[in-house]
């Protein structure tokens, strides 16, 4: 039978028709809407080339690229097609008996869900993601709870490798359902399904949350995984207390991927916790606290999630997420001219710094050909007044240093974090003083997030919060921006801590739900790029999640994404990808302090940043940045101090980037990572193709070939551009190459005019 042998293996030949095996209801369904297989349309109108059909137990919604097998547990199989075979990382026969979908409630698990699916109804898509495409509603009921449950589903023409779903409980019976937990897009996945040589949990993944400082995010399975992905939760694990995230989790062989998430365009609470099983596959699945008691009649809806299948690592899915984000109306900003400039951070003064040395660095960076900058932590009294320290910028100091700046030709950004305020809890964690009482908690109390127990509740680092739901909030920040803008001359902002906030109890702000605080973060970040553009059109503000991957919540309102204090250059390289992804190919990323490719005692007041990896940065299109200090101020400065010899190492890279602005041009993925080795990047710019490949071993050389991937038609000649040599010329219909390289290798080709040619 059809489902014996789905159950028995994962690379099915797909037959060339599908009988409906539903019923009547479903057949009619069809029908009325019409089947592609179906007779011509006499109208010429666009018709959806998403099908519904049924096969042995399943139904199956097939797209020309992917098709979605539902059972009735509501469990998904996601498949890639590719050359008329199924492939999917998808293990039903380990899933079988398993719910895919369940609530908890009252502290049990309902789990007894089934899904009619000849009842299903099959009707136009709703038009979220676009005209063309099916939407199909399949009710089922709990018998235990008395839960009658709706779930729909929409596939898209222009989204053909993604499936959304949600899922409405109602309560059916006479009495009230509390309903503690939802559990949703529950997957079991196998590597082995499509690589029958490897373990199941034998593949890469991707996790989006901002969990802890410094962890991966891109990180291989093991036998023990197992992290919680919470999204919208500060965290705990470290000092940052850390939080906010992107609300997907991805998996990837070399042959295909799955990813799940939600779907909506505001950030929400909820984890998606993975974890390698005891027979060694991968459980996945979206967790979200609903705390609803239904009464008799009452309905409760899930937000939309969704999965999707693909081909390649990471940069996939999460490109797909953002342009599913952009179609329902969320718009990435765009960079201005300023955000891809190489930029120099005041951050190796550390929080003591004076306007002397900003001031002294200045003939420097000319000569280093660097035109930004940034006044880094330390210059304030305290976090939430963001007036300036009376001992080490008095009166109008401040104002002197960015008017200095301009004299010389260069521009200048602010270093400070929105939403939060010192109350007089704590202690600041980068010198480790007890934070003050701000002014702006003096005088408006009020405006504090405060906890379930009515005290104000802890953000990021430790510092309270003002409640970026409260209108008088939003325009304070408004007025701190014109401020540090206008006033004081800054040319834009770097919003570091950028993380998420507390959910808001305060009865005095009157919110509809506690997660309005949450909600209302992205307000805030917008009212800050807005009010900068205004003021400034060539400005740039970048927002650091420090050591972490960054929130939903504010990433459409910033023009320069950061690597966020990365721990090592893979995280750098990475974490450009990533962002790459998310914002678009072309979009500003800057790769942080290069000194932070090579990290001693990370995260901690000793921690010693002594990298010079300016190729991670540069070969994958990030911007170059650095925190070097100059002149010698003593041996508390020697490790990040511009000595002559770092000076010519610096020079060059800074004069390679500049000249080469790769940041500029398009970021195309071509390799996957984890699979094609060396670990290779590839960028289009101004007719040329610009490749890059890292050693998986920075001590050791790589030998071996190389492909050169995405080339047009035609012969191309190849140049080393870190050194200017010259290598081998290279046909597109074998682009490979023989190297042998240490650490990296960064190429330029180009194509060769035809001979007589012009």
């Amino acid at each position: 039978m059809a489902a014996r042998h789905l159950l028995g293996g994962s690379r099915r030949r797909m037959p060339c028709r599908r009988g409906l095996e539903l019923g009547i209801a479903l057949l009619l369904m069809v029908s009325s809407v019409g089947c592609t297989h179906g007779p011509s349309n006499p109208s010429g109108e666009a018709k959806s080339a998403v099908v519904v059909s049924s096969d042995g137990g399943w139904l199956v919604i097939t797209t020309p690229s992917a098709q979605f097998r539902l059972n009735a547990t509501g469990a998904v199989q996601a498949e890639l097609l590719v050359n008329g075979t199924a492939l999917t990382l998808d293990d039903s026969q380990a899933a079988a008996g398993s719910p895919a979908d369940y609530v908890v409630s009252g502290g049990r698990q309902v789990q007894d869900f089934t899904l009619e699916l000849a009842q299903a109804k099959i009707t136009d898509a709703s038009g979220r993601l676009g005209k063309l495409g099916k939407r199909i509603e399949i009710p089922g009921r709990s018998p235990s709870s008395g839960l009658e449950e709706t779930l729909a589903c929409e596939v898209y023409d222009a989204f053909p490798s993604l499936l959304l779903t949600s899922t409405s409980y109602k309560n059916a019976g006479s009495s009230e359902v509390p309903v503690d937990q939802i559990i949703t897009q529950q997957h079991i996945f196998n590597a082995s399904l499509s690589d029958p040589r490897a373990a199941p949990y034998a593949m890469w993944s991707f996790h989006g949350s901002s969990e802890a400082w410094g962890k991966d995010d891109v990180m291989f399975l093991s036998d023990k995984f197992s992290r919680a992905n919470p999204m919208q939760v500060v965290m705990h694990n470290d000092e940052n207390q850390t939080g906010g995230g992107i609300p997907v989790v991805a998996f990837w062989t070399g042959a295909v991927g799955e990813a799940i998430g939600h779907a909506e365009t505001v950030p929400l609470r909820m984890s998606l916790p993975v974890h390698t099983r005891g027979d060694g596959r991968v459980n996945a699945s979206i967790v979200m606290d609903s705390g609803e008691r239904l009464q008799p009649g009452q309905v409760y809806t899930t937000p939309l999630t969704f999965v999707s299948v693909f081909r390649g690592d990471f940069f996939e899915p999460l490109s797909l997420y953002s342009k599913m984000l952009q179609h329902q109306g969320l718009s990435m900003a765009h960079p201005t001219a300023a955000d891809y400039q190489a930029n120099w951070c005041g951050w190796g003064y550390e929080m003591d710094f004076t306007p002397k040395q900003m001031l002294d660095t200045i003939p420097k960076l000319k000569e280093l050909g660097l035109k930004w900058a940034t006044l880094d932590a330390g210059w304030f009294r305290s976090r939430g007044d963001w007036e300036p320290r009376a001992d080490t910028f008095p009166d109008d100091s401040l104002q002197k240093v960015v008017k200095a700046y301009h004299d010389a030709g260069l521009h200048i950004t602010l270093w400070w974090i929105p939403l939060v305020a010192e109350d007089g809890h704590g202690k600041d964690i980068l010198n480790h003083r007890p934070y003050q009482m701000s002014r702006v908690v003096k005088e408006h109390p009020d405006w504090l997030i405060l906890d379930k127990d009515g005290k104000p509740a802890r953000a990021t680092a430790d510092l309270g919060a003002l409640c970026p739901a409260v209108p008088e909030v939003q325009q304070y920040y408004k007025h701190l921006t014109e401020r540090f803008i206008r006033d004081w001359g800054f040319d834009g902002h770097k919003l570091d801590f950028s993380y998420t906030v507390p959910a808001c109890y305060n009865p005095k702000h009157h919110h509809k739900s506690p997660d309005d605080s949450i909600r209302a973060v992205g307000d805030v970040y917008r009212i800050i790029l807005e009010t900068t553009r205004a003021l400034k059109p060539e400005s740039v503000t970048q927002a650091c999640p420090c050591g972490t991957p960054p929130s939903l919540a504010w990433l459409p309102y910033i023009d320069q994404a950061v690597t966020a204090d990365p721990v090592g250059s893979r995280q750098v390289r990475l974490r450009t990808k990533m962002y790459k992804a998310l914002l678009g190919p072309e979009a500003a990323i800057y790769g942080d302090h290069v000194e932070l490719t090579e990290v001693q005692l990370s995260n901690t007041l000793h921690e010693v940043d002594k990298g010079r990896d300016f190729a991670s940065e540069v070969g994958v299109g990030a911007v170059l940045g650095t925190k070097f200090t100059w002149p010698d101020y003593g041996p508390k400065f020697k490790v990040v101090e511009l000595t002559p010899e770092k000076q010519a190492h610096w020079q060059k890279w800074i004069g390679i980037y500049n000249d080469k602005m790769l940041s500029r041009g398009k970021f195309l993925n071509l390799y996957t990572y984890g699979y094609d080795w060396p670990e290779g990047y590839a960028i289009e710019k101004d007719g040329k193709m610009y490749y890059a490949f890292y050693a998986p071993d920075k001590a050791k050389p790589w030998k071996g070939s190389i492909e050169l991937r995405g080339l047009g038609p035609g012969s191309y000649s190849v140049v080393n551009y870190e050194n200017g040599q010259q290598l081998v010329s290279v046909e597109a219909s074998t682009p490979k190459l023989n190297v042998e390289f240490s650490q990296h290798l960064l190429l330029e080709v180009s194509k060769t005019p035809p001979l007589g040619g012009h």
